[in-house]
């Protein structure tokens, strides 16, 4: 799909206004500061979180208006179509195929309103999220809810890495396109991780508190492909610190000590099993305990100034240094970032770019009283700043470093800060100097070794605090010294068990596994410690709980080829986002081999599950409950054709009252288009025939109707309601395109390619004012799946200019002819003509031709003699009496509602206008006496509206009174 679309025709380019959207407030606030100068005005948003800033500024060598706005995160996020949203609608297995939707959740309704606000009048759009995939992601969001609105606007992505005014002008200069692969891979994690996270978390819930209801009974046992590996490295550290066995060590001390220094001395052989081969050594040492100084090396040792910082490093360093959990420092550094202070926090580069001015930004930290002297040393004694470079880029943004002074921190913010400037000045500078010395000596054959340093220039260590070098002093020895050790003896000790996992451990690991990314580690740590399954011993070691620890054991019980608490299933599948994030792989692809992975071990799982309920059961030390399958509904909504909102499912649903049935899209709350069934009936079902004409989506309806609206036809009646046929819906009153729910509509986006589904939404034509043109009706929806062309005929066959037949999209259409088979076989039609798939609004409009066009337009004289009105102001149709009589075969006219709603309005067709009599309203009585006239398989429908006589009085038998009123009993 190209993203970047043609500029609308009308708009000139001396007037372009475009509308701009940052991911946070804050963002929008600092970016509108820069690119206005201070000049934007702030408006409210219908948000009160989300401002709006509008100023003036160059774009692409033009001036034009800016609006500035912003979203709070996702604008949208999946869900389940309804039916499956509560957890006894299906067994869980079946959501790793169930219908998910993108909706707008109600919190984000208002900011979404704004964006539909503001996009009317823009001609542009200019995404201004930040530069990583999510970001990518919520770009891709904004863009598809502002198209929806606008289809034709010029689309363009902001790249920067940092909220500066060079920064955000070096963005606006070079302006690119949205990247559809990057946010084409989020959509397929969000998706797997909403598919297989609801799966097993609802297989887990539902089975354990059942099983462990004195424990588990209020528990959401939940399960995420992330979460659960996260789990399993804890538990695996936690079980290797349980089941170690300490070993008992021998070795041999030596020490020297001349004056007050100590010397200590370390055996090659460093440490023995045998206490008895440790006493043969020693007992040979000691027969001649001269040491010999065999040689001593004296070379410089430096200790190297720390790498740039990225997000795994801050993480890490953070939490082991400054005991800030991961989460914690994420969000403070976001709110830093925000707020123009440092760099963006999510990187995973630790390469300086050439062209950043590294000596501006150690200029600006020249001022602070604790490192400004260490900055002025690294422009003065240094040479300038000279950083140590790694290995690691992502191509997007430079490694994490501060981009302004700021004096007035305080908390947590004001340590992160500081954090991450001294480690830039540090990495920026020098490594420290030292000078050690090693001495090898030899005591009867027996090899020993001493260390000393002396630290000549501490370097970045003087602002690097977090570090620390010390100098050891050793005596002074040369080759050929001997010596009689101070001390030569044996000690004993023994082996010690590994400590429990620290945060800043558990975050390598993840790394290494390819578990999550720097931007979602600290998230599942945190979600294993919500869901209890882990806890934190002296606020740094993670130790798991009984039910953790439970499942961890239980799941590796299985013994399965794939575990679902060990990280290969996840490892290779952040492997293939970043190949959909390079072009390589197709999101489908990807999406689709998941799931039949995620349907494999399902299976698997449930066929030993009882290895996991014993585990579980040892330790949670309770006595495991028989498993009582739950009553899974079995109703599920069957589809009955495609949402005109937004592509969704449309079910046939019970009311909560349990009073009745109506159609309601499957997307709820997200789209909230609905029709209600204002018809009398007794029975009404979905079927699986579907229509012929309006397609294979479009299911029939099977209605058995207290009283039958078409005479002459079975009831119960088969229909159906896809726009094939106009009476049918006038008869039912049923609109397809207006309904109480249309206004409330929050849904932007299709429903995910899986499973697939029709897009097509029911387009109404436009009122054709051409001669010989067909008029759709209001409530007349376009068929879902059109005839199939096999040509497109040239331009030069459409119309004339002044006849034209323009589809939604205010372009010409282009005139088909059906192929299929059947009775619109070689009948022509006028289809939507943009070949943009994303922009083509499915119009459809059968051609005229004898047989299937309208009446002949009747003079102004006939017109008027057939303006017919009811008492609702609604244009009549005429009926034909069928009912047994000397009135059968005459026409009427009457109200279109069916019998229950209508004004009762009665007129006959050969009664004189002027007469009185009944009352008429006068208008134009489109397409009455035609019937169906929507397929031309169906012939004429006529209604069972019947012209009432006048009631009589049951006593006396005259008119205009009843028997309860008579005045001769």
């Amino acid at each position: 799909m190209r993203l970047i679309s043609y500029v609308c025709k009308q708009f000139s380019p001396e007037v372009m206004k475009y509308l701009c959207v940052a991911e946070k407030n804050d963002a929008a606030k600092n970016i509108a500061k820069f690119l206005s100068k201070g000049t934007s005005n702030r408006r409210e948003g219908l948000s009160k979180f989300n401002k709006i800033y509008e100023f003036d500024c160059q774009v692409r060598g033009q001036q034009s208006r800016m609006v500035m706005t912003s979203v709070s995160g996702h604008l949208l996020n999946y869900e389940f179509s309804s039916q499956y949203r509560s957890w006894n609608s299906c067994n869980p297995v079946l959501l790793l195929d169930a219908p998910v939707n993108k909706f707008c959740p109600e919190n984000n309704i208002k900011i979404k309103k704004t964006l539909e606000r503001e996009i009317r009048g823009c001609n542009g759009l200019i995404i201004w999220t930040d530069c990583d995939r999510e970001g990518e992601n919520i770009g891709m969001e904004v863009v598809n809810v502002c198209t929806e609105v606008k289809r034709n606007i010029v689309v363009y992505r902001a790249k920067f890495s940092e909220i500066t005014g060079p920064s955000v002008f070096r963005a606006l200069n070079n302006l690119e396109e949205p990247n559809k692969n990057v946010s084409d891979a989020v959509n397929v994690r969000q998706e797997i991780d909403l598919r297989t996270g609801a799966a097993f978390t609802r297989f887990q819930t539902l089975r354990y508190k059942n099983v462990f209801p004195n424990i588990l009974s209020d528990k959401l046992v939940s399960y995420g492909s992330c979460q659960f590996p996260t789990l399993g490295f804890i538990v695996d550290r936690y079980l290797l610190v349980q089941n170690f066995i300490p070993e008992n060590f021998w070795k041999i001390k030596m020490n020297h000590k001349v004056g007050d220094l100590s010397t200590d001395f370390n055996w090659v052989r460093e440490r023995l099993f045998s206490k008895e081969a440790v006493m043969m050594f020693l007992d040979i040492c000691k027969d001649n305990p001269v040491a010999n100084v065999e040689n001593v090396e004296n070379k410089p040792k430096n200790k190297w100034r720390p790498l740039p910082l990225d997000t795994i490093e801050m993480e890490k360093n953070i939490s082991r240094k400054l005991k800030i959990t991961a989460k914690e420092t994420m969000k403070v550094a976001e709110k830093l970032y925000t707020q123009g202070f440092i760099s963006y926090p999510r990187t995973e580069t630790n390469i300086f770019p050439k062209e950043l001015n590294l000596r501006e930004l150690v200029e600006q930290q020249t001022n602070d009283n604790n490192w400004g002297p260490f900055a002025n040393r690294i422009l003065e004694e240094y040479g300038g700043p000279n950083p140590r470079q790694g290995k690691k880029s992502d191509q997007a943004h430079p490694p994490i470093h501060p981009t302004k002074y700021a004096e007035n921190l305080q908390g947590k913010e004001k340590q992160v800060y500081e954090f991450i400037v001294r480690h830039f000045l540090a990495c920026v500078s020098q490594d420290a100097v030292g000078h050690e010395t090693v001495v090898h000596t030899d005591v009867s054959s027996e090899k020993f070794t001493a260390r000393g340093l002396i630290i000549i220039k501490r370097n970045y260590l003087d602002v690097y605090i977090y570090e620390k070098w010390n100098a050891k002093e050793i005596n002074d020895y040369k080759i050929g010294d001997t010596f009689t050790p101070t001390v030569l003896e044996m000690v004993e000790g023994q082996t010690s068990a590994p400590n429990y996992m620290t945060e800043s451990e558990l975050i390598a690991i993840m790394e290494k596994n390819g578990i999550g990314t720097d931007a979602t580690h600290a998230e599942h740590i945190e979600t294993i410690k919500s869901r209890d399954y882990v806890t934190l011993r002296d606020n740094n070691y993670f130790i798991p709980t009984n039910l953790g620890l439970g499942l961890v054991e239980g799941y590796n019980q299985l013994e399965m080829e794939i575990s679902l608490s060990k990280p290969v299933l996840r490892a290779n599948f952040e492997k293939d986002l970043q190949l959909i994030c390079n072009g390589v792989k197709r999101p489908d692809e990807v999406l689709n081999d998941q799931i039949t992975k995620y349907k494999e071990v399902y299976q698997q799982v449930m066929l030993k599950v009882g290895l996991i309920d014993r585990t579980l059961a040892q330790h949670l030390n309770d006595t495991p409950h028989e498993y009582q399958e739950p009553q899974f509904q079995t109703n599920t909504y069957r589809s009955l054709m495609k949402c005109p909102r937004c592509g969704s499912d449309i079910n046939l649903r019970d009311m909560k009252n349990g009073r009745g049935k109506f159609i309601g899209c499957s997307g709820y709350p997200g789209c909230k288009y609905v029709i209600w069934l204002t018809f009398g009936y007794s029975e009404i079902e979905v079927l699986d025939e579907s229509c012929n004409i309006c397609g294979p989506d479009v299911k029939k309806l099977k209605i058995k109707f207290d009283q039958n609206p078409f005479l002459g036809e079975p009831n119960p009646n088969v229909l159906c309601i896809g726009g094939c046929d106009p009476a049918v819906l006038t008869a039912l009153n049923i609109s397809l395109t207006d309904n109480s729910g249309a206004n409330n509509h929050s849904r932007t986006e299709a429903p995910s390619s899986r499973p697939a589904q029709n897009n097509t939404s029911f387009n109404n034509a436009r009122p054709n004012q051409s001669v010989g043109i067909p008029n759709v009706r209001p409530n007349q929806s376009i068929i879902p799946n059109p005839p199939r062309p096999t040509r497109v005929v040239p331009p030069r066959n459409l119309p004339s200019s002044d006849d034209t037949i323009v589809c939604n999209c205010n372009e010409p259409a282009v005139l088909l002819t059906c192929q299929n088979n059947g009775p619109n076989n070689g009948r022509q039609f006028y289809k939507c003509y943009c070949n943009d798939p994303s922009r083509k609004c499915n119009f459809f409009l059968w051609a005229p031709e004898e047989g299937h066009g309208p009446e002949p337009r009747a003079s102004a004289a006939s017109a008027e003699e057939e303006e017919i009105k009811c008492k609702c102001a609604m244009m009549a149709v005429t009926k034909t009496v069928q009912k047994e009589g000397p009135n059968k075969g005459k026409q009427f006219y009457t109200c279109p509602k069916p019998m229950g709603s209508s004004c009762n309005f009665f007129k006959w067709v050969d009664e004189d206008n002027a007469a009185g009599g009944s009352t008429s309203y006068r208008g134009r009585a489109r397409g009455r006496g035609r019937g169906r006239g929507g397929g031309a398989n169906h012939g004429n429908r006529t209604l069972s509206n019947q012209p009432r006589a006048p009631r009589k009085c049951g006593i006396c038998g005259q008119e205009g009174h009843t028997r309860t009123r008579c005045p001769n009993k």
